[in-house]
């Protein structure tokens, strides 16, 4: 074999090619790559741009005005079931329902009736004067006429068909908005049935709603793009605005055909010419309680105008990608580092307290390998979190029921001497702020000890859950009954006066005494002793000393009876001493 001899090249044979140096830099690679990869999309990202982003814009706009409108339509449907519930509440007043009741039943002119009538009258003017969204309230009898109004001026309101079927199925009524000529405001009628004891309905309380809280509504709803949001019912009369009404008997009108559009494409974003004259893209809204539409409007050149901003905008975004190539290292830089980034923002947001942490693991490096340490960390934490939060949650219950079990009598279900104290501490001060008054019962059952010795302690245990039942159903659902103790019941009425806690402790004692305890017809009876805040006492010990001294009357009258507390305080007199027992049970009066 012959040896190796180096091979010389030949004059004429062209070098090898070589890589000029510039090309051999990572930077200069990565650069001549950005340039390559960012001028086709972004000449095509560029042509694209304004035709997406005005759609964009465009579904933009319409998502405002839908938004506008619906946000403006619950606040209105809530600001009306507000007002509703508040004549329900006047409605539901003993002034109201007991007096109309006399005035019904003496159906005349008599001393008693206009008593009746002229304390519904001070009450009406009393509430009105305390809400000032209300330009008028009344008492309207089932035939339409009307008894008595808060406005110097009676005027028999325009009641809506079908009102008086509806009152008497318990349901509100809501009537047309309109200009009163005498009140000079713009009103709605809102009206709820006034009900006996029984549940029957025999009238309805009336409110003259002002428009210009719905106006309020409008206005402080509407967003800063909308040109306007405004009220229009399906005849197309605007009934309130945003910023319309700068005289009150103004009548507006949005052309019929335009609002039957509206109220075919409810939730829908259309283009039509508003009542004043402008193209406007709008949308309508029902608000369930009224049927009436809330439209939202945005002036079409004004939303429009955005368009043109857009493309200029564009125009200049895809000159700065084009001229700002060399940024694309930079961008290169980020891919490295972002990693280690994510894990920094990683350890912040679980240093701050936020466990939902999980990494994605893009590399196999180190900085991958630290991530998902990391990743298993935080896991880890995350379980004895969710552990501690159900541990929590359970102790959480456990203490409500607890709470539950500490307020409440075990046999009656009522609440209990401690959880009364509380309340009536709380009244106290509740009526002092409100300048109220309200009626505490002291209640004992005649001859208990007797009930027990005869029929033993199981039947005696019958008739306390029975009393018990029958204080909670014979009292409104806002009056408070408790088992004070023994066979003692406690029995409170806010916002009562004197004569409506008297017939309301007739009525518990005439329910007591008809109700059989056992199959022979045998009966209870109870003793009720009253004493009134503030004419009684000041104080949850003045009162409970008054009502007790009032019981005690009862008993020594004969039981069996009613008897109001007189407000002097008789704990002087030694013939007949009078304390309260902590255990609520007296052994010389059962």
């Amino acid at each position: 074999m012959e040896p190796d001899t180096p091979q010389v090249p030949e004059p004429n044979a062209q070098p090898a090619y070589r890589k000029p140096p510039w090309l051999k830099s990572i930077k200069i690679r990565i650069m001549a790559f950005a340039l390559a990869a960012t001028i086709i999309p972004a000449i095509t990202l560029g042509s694209l741009s304004y035709l997406q982003n005005t759609r964009f814009l465009n579904e933009k706009i319409s998502q405002e005005i839908r938004d506008s409108a619906s946000q403006v339509s619950r606040e209105i449907d809530l600001l009306v079931k507000e007002k509703l519930y508040d004549v329900r509440v006047f409605a539901s007043s003993y002034i109201v329902s007991e007096n109309m009741v006399k005035i019904l039943r003496t159906n005349g002119t008599t001393v008693e009736n206009l008593v009746a009538m002229s304390l519904i009258q001070e009450y009406l003017q009393v509430v009105r004067a305390k809400f000032a969204d209300y330009a008028e309230l009344m008492i309207i009898d089932l035939d339409g006429h009307l008894m008595a109004t808060s406005a110097p001026e009676r005027q028999t309101p325009a009641m809506p068909l079908n009102w008086r079927e509806k009152v008497e199925d318990g349901q509100a009524v809501i009537g047309e908005a309109y200009f009163d000529e005498g009140l000079q405001a713009r009103v709605i009628l809102i009206a709820d049935p006034i009900r006996t004891p029984g549940g029957e309905s025999i009238g309805v309380m009336g409110a003259k709603l002002s428009l210009d809280a719905i106006d309020r509504v409008l206005t402080a709803y509407t967003q800063t793009d909308t040109r306007e949001t405004y009220l229009v019912n399906n005849q197309g009369k605007v009934l309130a605005s945003s910023h319309l009404f700068s005289s009150p008997s103004r009548e507006v009108y949005l052309d019929h055909a335009k609002v039957t559009r509206l109220y075919d494409l409810i939730g829908q974003a259309i283009t039509y010419t508003s009542y004043d004259g402008p193209t406007v893209i709008g949308t309508l809204n029902v608000v369930p309680s009224l049927g009436w539409g809330v439209v939202a409007e945005m002036d079409k050149v004004k939303a429009f105008a955005q368009i043109a901003d857009l493309q200029r905008m564009t125009l200049v975004l895809v000159a700065c990608l084009l001229v700002g190539i060399g940024l694309c290292a930079y961008f290169l830089g980020l891919t490295i580092v972002r990693p280690l980034r994510r894990l920094t923002l990683g350890a912040d947001q679980v240093a701050a307290g936020d466990l939902d942490v999980d990494l994605p693991v893009n590399t196999r490096s180190e900085v991958g390998y630290l991530t998902q340490v990391f990743n298993r960390m935080v896991a880890r934490l995350r379980r004895s979190r969710d552990e501690l939060d159900a541990v929590n949650a359970e102790l959480q219950e456990k203490n409500r029921k607890l709470h539950q079990l500490s307020i409440t009598d075990e046999l009656t279900g009522l609440h209990n001497r401690k959880h009364l104290m509380e309340t009536l501490h709380g009244e106290v001060t509740r009526s002092k702020r409100n300048d109220h008054t309200f009626a505490l019962f002291v209640i004992d059952i005649d001859h208990f000890k007797l009930i027990n010795d005869t029929y033993g302690h199981q039947k005696g245990d019958e008739v306390l859950r029975l009393l018990g039942t029958i204080f909670r159903e014979t009292v409104r659902s806002c009056d408070y009954v408790a088992r004070y103790g023994g066979e003692e019941f406690i029995v409170m009425l806010p916002e009562v006066g004197g004569a409506g806690s008297r017939e309301v402790a007739e009525r518990i004692r005439e329910r007591v005494s008809r109700e059989s305890i056992n199959r022979k017809g045998d009966r209870v009876t109870v003793s009720i002793g009253i004493a009134m805040f503030p004419d009684h006492g000041d104080n949850p010990e003045d009162l409970f000393q008054q009502a007790d001294h009032a019981l005690y009357a009862a008993k020594a009258a004969g039981r069996n009876r009613v008897v109001t507390a007189t407000g002097q305080d008789t704990s002087h007199q030694e013939e007949k001493p009078i304390r309260l027992i902590p255990t609520g049970k007296r052994q010389n009066m059962t």
